[in-house]
């Protein structure tokens, strides 16, 4: 394989808590050393750009197999490149089920010649179902690395027990959607001052924060690890930084449009800020922005979720979720490192060395001798949102129109130039 030297970068990589201008020597696909370098095959010149490690995006609803008509492997992956995203975890809620060997095999195949490397998480429960547990073992022989039922909670308490006990003997990691279905009670936005002036059921607080303290139990009394999906709320973030104080095994995860947006936003009646756990409060943003300070929040992660059109056309029948790959970087410098919240350091470690410590993939370093997965960027480059311009097959992007900072200028995987804008 050819060689590929980046030069003159500043190259930062908190897993080596490396901050410094530099070249980078790659060499069949792996990083050969960080230093000063003349010559190889192929040259980038990156001064005035930042090389880290490339994303590792550890929530994606990838949508394949069954409804690739919003997104597939390959679409998604090049959704990922362009955002700097060089590993991603799938998530489970495809038709089927990703809860058989069948299945992950499926996925992990078609995933060979993308633009990013895919790793899955597989099912707890059939189906979703809650109803009989998969088969971890086969499932992990398949060669899945994580376990969830995301997109909706394990509602079988000891089903959820036994996978989080026995996930650490398989070395997978358990992601849980926090959520309490009886009092979410069919809602689509935040229950509070918008929704009673828009006129539609809400979803209170308390549906995720009631989640999220069982599964934070479980962790506590059978001293195993969990992973919180997606937190939003303010009550969510305390109950984790409490229970991290206390030493249980608990991290978790946020998505840039809870430190981005409030429930402001569907005053406009724009399906594409309906997700689910909803768009919050400004209390809970604050909160949410003070967890990624002071570590309580460990990761950033999109939860990017590709709809069609005509499924985000009504306000209040549309599906929830939405896209966010591509914009998840420069989401992060816009509005926590340009604010002054976190360094860009900082977040490098919540969007790339924490999630692959977390899933236990080798991923999240430029280490001599990793994969040359990495991405280039400029941090003060803007540009608007054009979401005619995004590279998956959906559109619903929160930050469509909006201006951000922080434009991906490469991303590289494997040592191959996979992205260049």
């Amino acid at each position: 394989m050819a060689s590929l030297l980046i030069k003159n970068a500043r190259v930062v990589d908190p897993s080596q808590y490396l901050d410094k201008t530099a070249d980078i020597y790659i060499e069949d696909g792996k990083v050969f050393g960080i230093g000063s370098y003349t010559e190889a095959d192929e040259i980038i010149e990156a001064r005035g750009l930042i090389a880290t490690p490339g994303l590792v995006d550890m929530h994606v609803h990838l949508r394949d197999p069954g409804q690739t008509y919003k997104e597939d492997i390959i679409s998604g992956c090049k959704a990922a490149a362009a955002g700097g995203v060089t590993s991603l975890l799938a998530m489970p809620n495809t038709n089927p089920t990703v809860d058989n060997a069948e299945t992950v095999k499926y996925i992990l195949d078609k995933a060979k010649d993308a633009d990013a490397k895919v790793y899955v998480a597989a099912s707890i429960t059939k189906g979703l179902k809650s109803k009989e547990p998969t088969d971890l073992d086969e499932l992990k022989a398949a060669g899945a690395v994580a376990l969830s039922d995301d997109g909706r909670p394990v509602e079988d308490t000891k089903m959820l027990i036994d996978a989080m006990k026995k996930a650490p003997e398989l070395n997978m990691a358990v992601t849980a959607h926090c959520e309490s279905l009886p009092i979410a009670n069919g809602g689509i936005m935040n229950e509070g001052e918008v929704s009673r002036k828009l006129g539609v059921k809400g979803i209170p607080a308390s549906a995720e924060d009631c989640g999220a303290q069982r599964e934070v139990a479980y962790a506590d009394a059978f001293d195993v690890p969990v992973h919180i999906c997606h937190v939003s709320t303010k009550n969510s973030v305390a109950m984790i930084r409490d229970a991290k104080k206390r030493g249980v095994k608990v991290t978790c995860e946020t998505a840039p449009h809870y430190f981005s947006f409030t429930e402001q936003e569907l005053l406009r009646r724009d399906a594409d800020f309906r997700m689910n756990p909803p768009l919050r409060r400004e209390d809970d943003r604050k909160a949410i922005i003070e967890g990624l300070k002071d570590g309580t929040i460990d990761a950033v992660a999109t939860d990017h979720a590709p709809h069609a059109e005509e499924e985000k056309a009504d306000f209040k029948t549309a599906m929830n979720g939405s896209i966010g790959m591509e914009t998840s970087l420069s989401a992060g410098i816009t509005n926590l490192v340009r604010t002054g919240e976190l360094t860009i350091n900082e977040l490098i470690e919540k969007m790339s060395v924490n999630p692959a410590r977390i899933l236990n993939i080798n991923a999240g370093t430029l280490a001599d001798g990793a994969a040359a997965d990495i991405v280039l960027f400029d941090m003060d480059e803007n540009y608007i949102v054009d979401v005619n311009e995004l590279h998956g097959k959906s559109k619903n992007c929160p930050f469509k129109n909006r201006e951000l900072y922080g434009k991906v200028k490469y991303t590289i995987l494997d040592g191959k130039v996979v992205y260049k804008s």
